[in-house]
């Protein structure tokens, strides 16, 4: 009886568990795999260039390769980054959670674990390999693996591997995936919507994507191209130590294994920021714990101790050091050249933190000029289902953009205007279309779900956004109002320019005396009457607050001309009279 009822159990490797559980990385679907599959490696060559100071260039080809299975797609991507030493590329690529230690900085992934999912899809949807080349900065040979990832061991399996001289100065990763997957128009917009946000905010890559042809479609392989409008790069995030509010037990425990030997106190002071002498003698008492002690041997109910004196403990805010915000410059030059717009601004807000962890939020909006024809494909069906005031949100996470579950997002909660003032206190029409961008950069964003394509309702982030996006939308309204009085005063100048021929060549009459010819005088009257119409336009202008009345105009034009041309006023008067 119990031989017939016991369950049978083995150990699952970490390869086997994330295939399994596929849809945590995003592969949930054909079309998401091959969008999730673009974007892990794209996103690894970005990491891979401009955080080590290199201009990207990274051009990524889909095509068809095998003529016997029309749904299998092959995914390239090649860029001109640091390179991965040979001796570690088979564990790189084939041993999920393999990675460098835990390194507390922001990043657009971490430990590589989707690209890995990528290679464990294709490998179990077409049995074809994964195939790399690399040649770091200062290598002189280009070395080749062709490998599969064995499930049941986590365990790379090299089935060829080559090396051969360099013929070039080239230094980078060529990477190569075969994978089932459909190229529908959903998966091409998605592609190519996220291509396109990628080039808003990398301004400094060049990007260049090559799609497959469609015979079903009668299309040819399209090339889309964005090229590198400045060579300015956001600043480098740098490793720094986890704050002692941003760590859990569990963490805890892990730091305390990779520093056994040290005592508490030195654990404190060397393992966090923020922590010097006197704070952690301060914690210590607090948890009624020896400086003296070595970590290791401290018991469960100290390490409980330890972990709630932490929290109780006040410190400094955490360093944002750790970060790398795209910056106001970068912004506004990326939203310039993809969408054309006539008026784009940005702002990055000061570092602030939530539960130990600094965030960064940053923003920028674009109205008007070739704005709505420049929208992506996503965007434009965002704001069909909109009341206008229309807004485009484009969202970005660590420099991630993020496209699907838009509703969801704090961000959209803000911004969207049913919530936000865009009409009544910013002054947008009806009809306005206005795109806003929000990057939230950070040690750890607080995502929503697994998906990890929305950010949950952090009051600190929330407050950040909200601050952030209100402060462009009082700069457009600035601008806005400067548009629309500058449009006025034309619409006045014009009129004003219809009368003033007219004007001066009747008051000609009444001034001339005879010293100078009536249309001598006009002349002149008319070129001083143009001048103070300018003048006053331009004070108009000027003083947005201010109305300024056509009879008001027409008053000081007369009298600007009268002491224009030396008019005796009691003269000009009793001919006025007569």
């Amino acid at each position: 009886m119990a031989e017939s009822t016991a369950e049978s159990f083995r150990q699952m490797s970490p390869a086997e568990f994330f295939y399994r559980n596929k849809e945590i990385a995003g592969f949930t679907s054909a079309s998401r795999a091959m969008y999730q599959t673009v974007r892990e490696f794209f996103e690894n060559s970005l990491d891979a260039t401009e955080v080590y100071g290199i201009l990207p260039r990274i051009t990524l080809r889909i095509s068809k390769e095998d003529p016997n299975n029309p749904s299998y797609f092959t995914v390239t991507v090649e860029d001109n980054g640091i390179g991965i030493p040979s001796t570690i590329i088979p564990d790189a690529f084939g041993r999920v959670l393999f990675s460098s230690k835990y390194k507390l900085k922001q990043t657009r992934g971490m430990y590589g674990l989707g690209a890995k999912m990528a290679i464990l899809y294709g490998q179990q949807n077409t049995g074809k390999p994964f195939e790399i080349y690399s040649s770091t900065m200062n290598s002189k040979r280009v070395y080749f693996y062709k490998l599969m990832i064995k499930m049941d061991k986590n365990e790379p399996l090299v089935l060829e591997e080559g090396e051969w001289p360099k013929s070039s100065k080239w230094h980078g990763t060529i990477v190569k995936l075969t994978l089932e997957g459909e190229w529908s128009k959903r998966t091409r917009d998605y592609i190519s919507v996220y291509l396109k946000r990628t080039a808003i905010i990398a301004p400094y890559a060049d990007i260049i994507f090559i799609s497959p042809s469609t015979e079903a479609e009668g299309q040819d392989q399209e090339v889309t191209v964005y090229r590198r409008v400045t060579n300015k790069l956001p600043v480098p995030p740098k490793e720094t130590k986890p704050h002692p509010i941003g760590v859990d037990l569990e963490m805890l425990k892990l730091m305390i294994s990779e520093r056994p030997s040290a005592s508490t106190k030195e654990f404190l002071i060397k393992g966090f920021q923020r922590v010097g002498e006197k704070k952690a003698e301060e914690i210590l008492k607090k948890a009624n714990i020896e400086p003296g002690k070595k970590v290791s041997s401290l018991t469960n109910i100290e390490l409980e101790r330890l972990y709630k004196a932490m929290k109780e403990t006040k410190f400094i805010a955490p360093s944002a050091e750790s970060l790398s915000p795209i910056g106001e410059e970068l912004i506004k030059i990326g939203l310039k050249e993809v969408l054309q717009a006539e008026f784009v601004d940005a702002i990055t807000r000061k570092p602030k933190s939530y539960g130990g962890h600094p965030f960064i939020v940053e923003a920028g909006i674009a109205y008007g000029g070739k704005l709505l024809e420049n929208l992506d494909e996503i965007a434009k069906d965002s704001i069909k289902g909109q009341q206008g005031p229309f807004v485009a949100l484009l969202r970005y996470a660590n420099k991630i953009p993020l496209l699907f579950d838009e509703k969801a997002d704090v961000i959209w909660s803000i911004v969207n205007s049913d919530e936000f003032s865009w009409k009544t206190t910013y002054k947008l029409d009806p009809t306005d279309v206005v795109a806003v961008l929000v990057h939230v950069a950070s040690t750890k964003v607080p995502y929503k779900g697994v998906g990890k394509e929305s950010i949950a309702p952090v009051e600190e982030i929330r407050k950040e956004v909200e601050a952030a996006v209100q402060e462009l939308a009082r700069r457009l309204r600035v601008y806005l109002t400067k548009k629309r009085k500058k449009q006025e005063a034309q619409e006045k100048f014009r009129t004003f320019m219809k009368y003033i021929p007219e004007i001066a060549q009747n008051l000609a009459y009444f001034v001339s005396n005879g010293k100078k010819h009536p249309s001598e005088v006009s002349r002149e009257l008319e070129k001083a009457l143009i001048e103070m119409a300018k003048k006053k336009i331009k004070t108009f202008i000027e003083q947005p607050e201010e109305a300024i009345s056509i009879a008001t105009v027409h008053s000081s034009m007369e009298k600007y001309a009268e002491q224009t041309i030396g008019i005796d006023n009691e003269e000009g008067e009793g001919e006025d009279e007569a």
